[in-house]
Formats: C-alpha cells, sequence, structure tokens
C-alpha cells in the first residue's frame, strides 16, 4: 500500500474516536435552562439555585434563560419541545407545566410524551396573606368576612392554573364562596396590587411573598403543608387555621426535549441528582422555603401522570374554565 492509501486508512480509523470523544466531551458549550417567566418568580429562583450549583460543581456552564410569552408557560415550554435533543437545552418549569394543558385548549405539546423527564428537584407550600388591614387574623375568621360582604373581595392568582390559583379555589369551595379570582402575569404585579389593596387573598410560594410578609406589607393566614414551614414557623397549617386540611405544594422538575441523547441523558440523571442531594444545593433552596425534591426520570414522569390526574380532579370540582 502506498504512502497515500495508508494515511486514508489511518484517517478513517481515527475519525470514529474523534467522534467518540466529542460526545464524551458533553456538555462542550453552555446548557440552557429555560424558564418561561419573567425574572423574579419563584420558577427563576429555584433555576438559578440549580444553575448556580450546577456550574460549581461540574466546571461546566449552565445558564438560566427566561423566555416569558404568558399563557402558563406555554411559550417557552414550547421551545423547548422544537429545540434539538442534545442536551443544550433545558426547562425548568413548575406544577403549572402539569396543570396548563387541563385548562388550557391550546397548548402544542403533551406534558408526558413531548419531553424526556429528567428530574424532580424541589417542592415547598405556599403562604396565603391579606392585607395587613384586614382584621382576620385566620382563614376561618377571613372566609367569615368574605361571606359577609362578597362584593367587597377580589383573590389573586400569579398565574392561571398555578398552585396558588388551585389552593385559593380549593379553599373558595371549602368556604362555599364565588369570589372572582384575578389572573396576574406573575407574582410581582400580584403582590404588588396585594399590598397596594386592589385585592384582598393570594397563595404564593414563600420565596415571594415572605419578605412582604417581614416588611408588614402583607398579612400572613396559613401555610398550604400539612406541618409548619420552618421559615415561618409562627404561621398555622389551612388545618389549624380552622378549616379542612390542604396540602398544596409547588413543585419543580427539568425536562428535556423528548429522544435526548442517551449520553446527554445519562450526564444530567447523574449530575442533577448530585446537586439535587447535596447539602448545598438544601440549604439554597432553605432560604427560599423549599426543599429538595429529588426524583429520577422515570419517578418524575409517574409523578407527572399522578399529579395530572389529581389536578384534573380539582379542575373540575372547582369548575375552572378551559380558556
Amino acid at each position: 500500500m502506498n504512502r497515500f492509501g495508508t494515511a486514508l486508512l489511518s484517517l478513517s480509523m481515527t475519525l470514529p474516536a474523534a467522534g467518540l470523544a466529542k460526545a464524551d466531551d458533553y456538555p462542550s458549550r453552555p446548557v440552557s435552562i429555560v424558564v418561561p417567566y419573567p425574572p423574579g418568580g419563584a420558577v427563576d429562583g429555584v433555576a438559578r439555585v440549580l444553575a448556580a450549583t450546577l456550574s460549581v460543581k461540574t466546571g461546566k456552564t449552565f445558564v438560566v434563560d427566561n423566555r416569558a410569552g404568558g399563557a402558563g408557560g406555554v411559550v417557552g415550554s414550547s421551545d423547548v419541545v422544537k429545540a434539538a435533543p442534545d442536551g443544550y437545552t433545558l426547562l425548568l418549569n413548575a406544577s403549572i407545566h402539569v396543570v396548563t394543558p387541563l385548562i388550557n385548549k391550546n397548548v402544542p405539546f403533551d406534558v408526558v410524551n413531548d419531553f424526556t423527564h429528567i428530574s424532580g428537584i424541589a417542592a415547598g407550600p405556599l403562604l396565603i396573606t391579606t392585607n395587613p388591614s384586614d382584621k382576620a387574623n385566620t382563614l376561618k375568621e377571613f372566609f367569615a368576612e368574605v361571606k359577609a360582604a362578597p362584593d367587597s373581595y377580589n383573590f389573586a392568582t400569579s398565574g392561571y392554573g398555578s398552585a396558588g390559583h388551585l389552593a385559593v379555589e380549593v379553599l373558595k369551595g371549602e368556604a362555599g364562596v364565588d369570589t372572582e379570582v384575578v389572573t396576574y402575569k406573575g407574582a410581582g404585579p400580584a403582590l404588588t396590587d396585594m399590598i397596594g389593596g386592589q385585592v384582598q387573598l393570594i397563595a404564593d410560594p414563600i420565596l415571594s411573598s415572605l419578605p412582604h410578609v417581614k416588611a408588614g406589607r402583607l398579612k400572613p393566614l396559613a401555610v398550604t403543608s400539612l406541618t409548619r414551614s420552618p421559615l415561618a414557623p409562627d404561621v398555622p397549617t389551612v388545618a389549624e387555621s380552622g378549616m379542612p386540611a390542604l396540602e398544596m405544594l409547588s413543585w419543580y422538575g427539568v425536562w428535556a426535549p423528548k429522544n435526548l441523547d442517551p449520553k446527554a441523558a445519562e450526564y444530567l440523571g447523574k449530575v442533577i441528582q448530585d446537586v439535587v442531594t447535596s447539602t448545598e444545593f438544601k440549604d439554597k433552596l432553605t432560604v427560599f422555603g423549599f426543599e429538595p425534591m429529588y426524583k429520577n426520570s422515570a419517578d418524575l414522569k409517574a409523578f407527572v401522570v399522578d399529579e395530572t390526574q389529581r389536578y384534573s380532579k380539582i379542575v373540575k370540582t372547582a369548575g375552572i374554565k378551559v380558556e
């Protein structure tokens, strides 16, 4: 064989190895964690903790990419569905990811089958608050006021179909009131109107609500967990507030486009597990009122199926309209 033929043979033998080395180098560029909401809310906060901790632990670059577009996060989530399944575009969303298809007839994806389920990462209760000027100090007292003067009250939610929205609808049903729930595009504007007195009740993650409670701008009534939150130990649970027990957690997960590259799926599954089960991640989440909720790919998918069934019943019972 002449030297030209030998060179070709040598090149052909090295190409597969070079390709394998490149695949094994994932991620070789920044990984985008899409948050389908504006900066500043609970989903954004959890995403930034995850991205920062992943970057430190792996030495790779993970960045938060806010792609707000309304519609319960449908726009940003749709971007992820259409992205290349190479592991460089991920979605971080909350429980509203599962609820939105139940109340929005124009969702262009299936939350079970159109994503690769990567990991469950966090969960936390909601803080139910009212205005400091309100005389009620418990949920039971508050809803007694509402029943006595229903036209004087409006409730708020930071997102149609969010955990906070469902919690308020459940409470309305238990109290026997039909108060309007005003939908806002995010926690920021909802809490601004709460503080201003335009609306009188909201259930929102501790991350966004507690600072206003500590500053005296909002009055806490209850938390939507079965036990009190360590961050707000003086705030009773819904059951302790004189109403039937309610557990409504805001939970968070990571997804990728379906048919994710196996090497990327394996890498992400391992490093996210390492982060979510780490002391550093737990400590950072605790400040926000959340706890780690690790679920592997199969467990997250099963959890999504179960939560879909649970939320379907709540939507039907509460008469939440499909938009």
